[in-house]
């Protein structure tokens, strides 16, 4: 088995007046929040994909399906970490993340290194090893109306000693 592998992930939630917002672990002040059945973290859900999606172990549906009671409103910083759990019982670690936010509003530039502090902690990854880069669409899109936010993950995982 080669001992290194790349994954990617990505998710889409609408947004909805009144809700809370969450990214990447971290609670966004704004007027909408995105909509799903967990709390609806675009960029940790990504984030699963890409992790399980580079060790071959399927996607974030296979492992917590949005049609299972007892994860309806479940905090995404609990899916993260079990997932890095599911990788880990494989002997993956985790090399780093690069994600990319996309939306128009609000402006998150002030929320970015909280998320990565929060990721890095959740994922024990290391300080330096999560990267979160956010843009706008230039008002094109779903995003660019404000209908929704998109996130993309690229994770570079290795197997470790066993």
């Amino acid at each position: 088995m080669f001992p290194y592998r790349i994954g990617m992930g990505y998710d889409v939630h609408r947004l909805g007046q009144g809700l809370p917002f969450m990214l990447g672990g971290v609670r966004i002040e704004h007027h909408s929040g995105a909509i799903g059945h967990s709390d609806a973290d675009v960029l940790l859900h990504a984030i699963c994909d890409a992790l399980l999606g580079a060790a071959a172990m399927r996607d974030i549906g296979y492992h917590f399906p949005d049609n299972e009671p007892e994860l309806k409103g479940i905090d995404s910083r609990k899916l993260l970490k079990q997932t890095v759990e599911i990788i880990g019982r494989e002997g993956w670690k985790i090399g780093n993340i690069d994600c990319t936010i996309a939306l128009q509003k609000p402006k998150i530039a002030a929320y970015i290194e909280a998320m990565q502090k929060e990721i890095e902690a959740i994922t024990l990854s290391g300080a330096g090893s999560i990267s979160v880069k956010a843009t706008t669409t230039e008002k094109l899109g779903f995003t660019g109306r404000e209908e929704g936010v998109a996130a993309w993950a690229v994770a570079l995982i290795y197997i470790s000693n066993r």
